[in-house]
C-alpha cells in the first residue's frame, strides 16, 4: 500500500494561502520506552491527537506499518523497529499569498518573509513554509536558512544556496561578526534615550513563551518615532535567544502593541475568556516586529519597512 505525496503542493488562495490536503508518511524508530507495547497502544499513548478507534483502523488498513509491513492490531513492537504512519495531512492556512524575493545571487537568496509563514517544516506546517513555497513556485532548492524568524515575525530572511555558504554564515554568526536590526511598534511613549536591556531569557517549549531568567541576553533599543500612543523602536539584539526582543520589550514596560503572548492584562475571575487573552473569533495577524537589516564583515542585506512603521 502506497500513499503518494505530490512533489509540489496544490495551493489554493482564498482568504490566505491554503494547501490542498495530501498524503504524507511519518517515519520513526521504536524507542526503548515504546518496546513491549502493542502497536495500537503505542500510538494511542504517544500520539494523543487522534482517538483509539482511528489507530485500530489505521493498522488494519495498512496506514500504520512496521518495517514496511502490515501487522495485526495486537502486534508487540520491539526496540529500533521502523514504524510508518501514512496520514492525510491538512495544513493550517497562512495569511501570505506570496513570498517576495529581494535579491538572488549565485550562492545567496534574500527574501522578505511575510508574517504567519514558518521558515521551514515544523509542527503542522510542511508545504506552507518559506522553503516549501520557494521550491514549489520559484524552483529554488536546496535552500539553507542561515537565521530564523518566528512564524508571526516578518522581514529579511537570508538563505544560503549551498551547504558550504551556509557554514560560512554560521561561523560568522557564532564568532559575533554579524549585526541584526529589527523595528517594532510598541505600546506607549518609549524613552527618548538609548535603552540597553541585559536580562536573561529562558524559553519554555511546553508553554511556547519565554521569561526573564535562564540564558544571558542583551538587546539595544532606540526610539525612532512616537505618536503619544505607540512608538516605533529600532531593536538590535546582541545575543539570539528565542523571543528575546519580545521579552525585553515587555521588560521595559513597552511590549509590542499587538503581541497577545506578552501583553499584560488583568484577569477577571468571572470572565469566560480569562485567562485566555485572545477573545473568541480573534483573527491571527502578524506581529508588529520586522527584521530590516543583517550585516557581516563584507556584506549587507536589507528589507523594506512594513506598512505599520
Amino acid at each position: 500500500i502506497v500513499w503518494q505525496t505530490p512533489a509540489n503542493p496544490d495551493y489554493i488562495f482564498r482568504n490566505g494561502r491554503h494547501v490542498r490536503p495530501y498524503y504524507f508518511e511519518f517515519i520513526s524508530h521504536v524507542k526503548n520506552r515504546w518496546a513491549g507495547k502493542t502497536i495500537v497502544d503505542l500510538f494511542t499513548e504517544e500520539f494523543k491527537g487522534r482517538p483509539y478507534d482511528y489507530y485500530v483502523n489505521a493498522v488494519q488498513s495498512g496506514r500504520i506499518q512496521v518495517d514496511g509491513e502490515m501487522v495485526p492490531v495486537s502486534y508487540i513492537v520491539r526496540s529500533s523497529q521502523k514504524i510508518s504512519h501514512f496520514v492525510h495531512r491538512h495544513e493550517p492556512p497562512v495569511l501570505a499569498l506570496d513570498v517576495s524575493v529581494l535579491q538572488k545571487e549565485p550562492d545567496v537568496l534574500t527574501i522578505c518573509k511575510p508574517a504567519s509563514v514558518p521558515v521551514h517544516p515544523c509542527g503542522q506546517y510542511r508545504k506552507n513554509t518559506v522553503v516549501g513555497i520557494l521550491q514549489a513556485e520559484h524552483g529554488l532548492a536546496p535552500l539553507f536558512p542561515i537565521h530564523r524568524l518566528d512564524r508571526l515575525v516578518s522581514g529579511l530572511l537570508i538563505l544560503a544556496r549551498s551547504a558550504s555558504k551556509a557554514d560560512s554564515f554560521r561561523q560568522q554568526i557564532e564568532a559575533g561578526m554579524v549585526q541584526k536590526q529589527y523595528i517594532a511598534k510598541v505600546t506607549g511613549v518609549f524613552p527618548d534615550d538609548e535603552q540597553v536591556v541585559n536580562v536573561n531569557v529562558n524559553y519554555n517549549a511546553r508553554e511556547g513563551r519565554s521569561t526573564v531568567k535562564g540564558k544571558s541576553a542583551c538587546t539595544k533599543f532606540t526610539r525612532i518615532s512616537t505618536n503619544g500612543t505607540h512608538s516605533i523602536v529600532l531593536c538590535e539584539p546582541i545575543t539570539g535567544r528565542t523571543h528575546q526582543i519580545r521579552v525585553h520589550l515587555q521588560y521595559t514596560g513597552h511590549p509590542i502593541a499587538n503581541d497577545m503572548l506578552y501583553l499584560s492584562f488583568s484577569i477577571d475571575p468571572m470572565c469566560t475568556n480569562c485567562p485566555n487573552l485572545t477573545p473568541k473569533g480573534y483573527d491571527e495577524e502578524g506581529l508588529w516586529l520586522h527584521c530590516i537589516r543583517y550585516c557581516g564583515p563584507d556584506w549587507v542585506y536589507e528589507c523594506p519597512h512594513p506598512e505599520w512603521a
